[in-house]
This record gives C-alpha cells, sequence and structure tokens, in this order.
C-alpha cells in the first residue's frame, strides 16, 4: 500500500454489518488548523449503525467513512496550528465521521488529552457520548444540585456517562432500562433508582419515587412512544431533552396542551450537525470542567462503560494479536453481547489499528461495570448472532 494511502471501513451500499469491509483509499492532509491523527482505536455509536443502514448521512463536508470518536497520537500538524500539540501527542478527538480509519484529519480545537491512567481504548469512548451528556445536562437542561433527573437508556453509552455526571452535579439520577441487569449496573454507578419499562408504567414509577412532585430533566432518546408518559412525570417548569427517536417520531394526542399546564420545556437537539465553533466549545468547557475527573488520582473518578476485552488482549495495553474469535461469548466477568456487531478477526498484517466497541445497552457482572472492548483492525465485519 502506498504511503499516501489508508485502509478505512467502507461500505458500498446501506443494510447490515455484512457489507463492512476494509477499502484503500487516500490518506487525508491536515489543512490550516488540523492535525492528522494516526487512530489507535475508535468506538461504535448508534450513529454509525444507522448511517450504515442509510438513515443517517454525514453532514456536509464531513467524511463519509464511520467513526465520531477515536483516539491515537498526532502524526502531523497543518499549517497555523497555534496550540499547545505536538507529533506524537496522545489525544482523543470528537469527530463528525472517518474515525475508523488509519488516519483522520481533525481541527485542533477538537482534541483533548488523555487522563492519566485510561488506555487509548478507554479514551476512544469518552468524545461522542460524555460530550453528549455534559451537553444535555449543563448546556441545555441546566441541571442543579438536588435536581431529580430521569435518564432513558441508562445503560447506553450516554446514559452511564449522564448517571455519573448527574452525580457529580449533586443531582438524584433515575433511570430507565430493560432488564434488572441493566438496571443493577446503573445503580452501581449512581442511579438513585431504575425502572423496568417492560414490567412496570416507568411515569407511575417516577412519581412514586418523587413523592408526586415529578422529575426536574429528563434526557429522552426515544421520542414518540414515550411522550405521554415524559409529560405524566414531568415536574412543573421542568425540562424535556429529546436527542434521539428510538422510539418512533409520531404523536398522537394533546402533548402541546399537557405540556403547556405543566409549563414545561421541550428542548431537541443533535450533536454532530453542530458547527465547528460550539463543538469547540462544547470540548473546551469539558476539557476543564470534567476531564480532570477521568484520572486515577481524582477523589470523585469517572468511569467510561465498556464492554469487555477479547480473551488475548492485555487491559493495560495494545491487543495481542493471536487465535481468531468472535464476540459474543459469555465469558466470566464480561459483558454479553446481545446486538449485532462485529467478528473479531485479529489482523495478519498488523496494522495496529483498534476498535473500542461501545454497546447501546450492555450488562456484565463484575465492578468496574464493564472492561474495555478493544478488537484489533479487523479485515472484514460481519454480523454476530444474538445470544
Amino acid at each position: 500500500m502506498s504511503s499516501e494511502n489508508m485502509l478505512a471501513v467502507h461500505f458500498d451500499k446501506p443494510g447490515g454489518p455484512e457489507n463492512l469491509y476494509l477499502k484503500e483509499v487516500a490518506k487525508p492532509s491536515p489543512v490550516e488548523s488540523e492535525v492528522l491523527l494516526k487512530v489507535a482505536a475508535s468506538a461504535l455509536n448508534r450513529a454509525d449503525l444507522l448511517q450504515r443502514q442509510g438513515q443517517y448521512p454525514p453532514p456536509p463536508g464531513a467524511s463519509s467513512i464511520l467513526g465520531l470518536e477515536a483516539s491515537g497520537h498526532i502524526a502531523a500538524l497543518g499549517p497555523a496550528c497555534q496550540g499547545h500539540w505536538k507529533i506524537g501527542d496522545p489525544v482523543m478527538v470528537l469527530l463528525p465521521g472517518g474515525g475508523q480509519a488509519q488516519y483522520v484529519t481533525v481541527p485542533e480545537g477538537l482534541l483533548m488529552p488523555i487522563p492519566a491512567g485510561l488506555t487509548l481504548s478507554q479514551a476512544a469512548a469518552i468524545p461522542e457520548a460524555w460530550l453528549t451528556a455534559f451537553q444535555l445536562l449543563h448546556l441545555l437542561g441546566h441541571v442543579q444540585a438536588g435536581d431529580s433527573v430521569l435518564i432513558h437508556a441508562g445503560s447506553s453509552g450516554v446514559g452511564t456517562a449522564a448517571i455519573q455526571l448527574a452525580r457529580m452535579a449533586g443531582a438524584i439520577p433515575l433511570v430507565t432500562a430493560g432488564s434488572q441487569h441493566k438496571l443493577q449496573m446503573a445503580e452501581k454507578l449512581g442511579a438513585a433508582a431504575g425502572f423496568n419499562y417492560k414490567e412496570e408504567d416507568f411515569s407511575e414509577a417516577t412519581l412514586k419515587f418523587t413523592k408526586g412532585a415529578g422529575v426536574n430533566l429528563i434526557l429522552d432518546c426515544i421520542g414518540g412512544s414515550y411522550w405521554e408518559k415524559n409529560v405524566n412525570c414531568l415536574a412543573l417548569d421542568g425540562r424535556w431533552v429529546l436527542y434521539g427517536l428510538m422510539g418512533g417520531n409520531d404523536i398522537n394526542g394533546p402533548l402541546l396542551s399537557k405540556l403547556l399546564f405543566k409549563r414545561g420545556s421541550l428542548i431537541t437537539t443533535l450533536l454532530r450537525s453542530r458547527d465547528e465553533k460550539y463543538k469547540q466549545m462544547l470540548v473546551e468547557a469539558f476539557t476543564k470542567q470534567i476531564l480532570p475527573h477521568f484520572s486515577t488520582e481524582s477523589p470523585q473518578r469517572l468511569v467510561p462503560v465498556l464492554d469487555s476485552l477479547p480473551r488475548d488482549c492485555d487491559p493495560r495495553g495494545p491487543c495481542i494479536h493471536g487465535e481468531q474469535q468472535e464476540r459474543g461469548q459469555n465469558r466470566p466477568g464480561t459483558a454479553a453481547m446481545k446486538e449485532e456487531g462485529v467478528v473479531l478477526r485479529p489482523s495478519q498484517d498488523k496494522l495496529g489499528t483498534m476498535f473500542t466497541v461501545r454497546r447501546k445497552e450492555i450488562g456484565c457482572d463484575s465492578w468496574p461495570p464493564c472492561n474495555p472492548l478493544a478488537l484489533p483492525w479487523p479485515r472484514q465485519l460481519t454480523r454476530v448472532k444474538p445470544i
């Protein structure tokens, strides 16, 4: 392969993970105020799955390659870079796309240092999920100490981040999830209570927990199917922040009148389509206010929740190339994968790039809640049967 090219995850047509393969493409070059990152690990987000399915195209001007966050080392500095970064620095980055490749260019204002004690694979799972949760709680939800916060999909990447950030802000996080196992994991992270939406009305359970007052803030990635229950358990003058539509976008009923009666605020947001100026402001605020708490030396340490390590991987370092394995197996002390994913095929040419896969909903039987999952650069990404 030419030094001007690289390998990237690619798909020719929308569909399932069986359409993904590695393709040789041109290596990007940093323009003014950009850096070139040599990717060590990238994370898998729901947005990547939707894009692969043809339901969520990248913003105009963004790379069509999957991957909204990554970690690695700075390989080159573009013209007019003014920051303190230098070639070889380990960093993690927020991206509009392009992370699932050997190299990616990124504005220097979106770089973040990797906190002491974190591996590159752990760091790769922070930018998108944690910046989203930080934005939802602080910039849009204006969370205050003593607020009650209902977090839907409490065992998701954003959910597990929001639980910890809400606790750090002095708020009271409540969560919904689809199993007792997931609720227990959320409670270990700091959730005051959890409600299994499959077995009970989370709205009534929330009202019971808050003694009829309702919650001050709702973080909602579900949308349509939850609207009535959300409004029902929203406190007077409460804030409802909508950032996803996993439950559909149709509303049938008197949403506006019910929301008006509560004097409630409905706030909608997406992060990927935000402009660079906003993202840089968000990264700067997060770096100053939150990032130090990921350090092993922090008394109030934050923990990025990941899935698991393949058998041949050392949690302290990069993955060891070895015998072909498949994800989706139950192993002691690790999470059982219950959604579509990828088959782990260790690369024979040792490209060195890894995937950190953070599942939409996970569960595990150990503490810390889950270990990092670092997948060596695979020759092909394929579907794993649900277990």
